[in-house]
């Protein structure tokens, strides 16, 4: 099941990084503002609302192109690796841990230069899909080490 949700979180950020290569922060800061506007007027002190607002008037055009980037390598990854992990690929299962683990030490990276709350949410699931991907890979290598009976 959790490469199943990998898999179609794979496809919404490759889907929404290439989307990204066609916004402009302008683009983003009038989307955000539609967004937040009505919420603001009911609420001047909407948590979500006046963060988003804030944050976005930050957004230079090499952070858009960094994020629409990073999103569509990470999302064309996920993707290759869930196919291969559902068609059984046994290489699949390491290939799958070490990748992760490079995306993890560079969210962390990335997370201390930008104290992302989305990079600490996509950390953890990431960490949550390594350990079910653990578990899974341990499985599979036992049922393929077992010997199989001659018939």
């Amino acid at each position: 099941m959790a490469v199943w949700i990998k898999g179609v979180a794979g496809l919404v950020e490759t889907i929404a990084g290439i989307l990204s290569f066609f916004v402009t922060p302008a683009i983003l800061k009038s989307f955000v503002v539609l967004l937040a506007a009505p919420e603001l007027s009911e609420d001047p002190n909407d948590w979500i609302a006046t963060t988003l607002s804030h944050a976005v008037q930050h957004i230079s055009a090499d952070t858009m192109l960094f994020a629409a980037a990073y999103l569509t390598v990470h999302g064309f990854i996920k993707l290759f690796l869930v196919a291969s992990l559902l068609l059984g690929r046994l290489w699949a299962y390491p290939l799958s841990l070490w990748i992760l683990a490079a995306f993890f030490v560079y969210q962390c990276y990335r997370f201390l230069h930008t104290h992302s709350i989305s990079l600490v949410l996509l950390t953890v699931f990431d960490l949550a899909v390594v350990f079910l991907i653990w578990r899974e890979y341990q499985s599979r290598q036992q049922v393929h080490l077992q010997p199989h009976p001659h018939s």
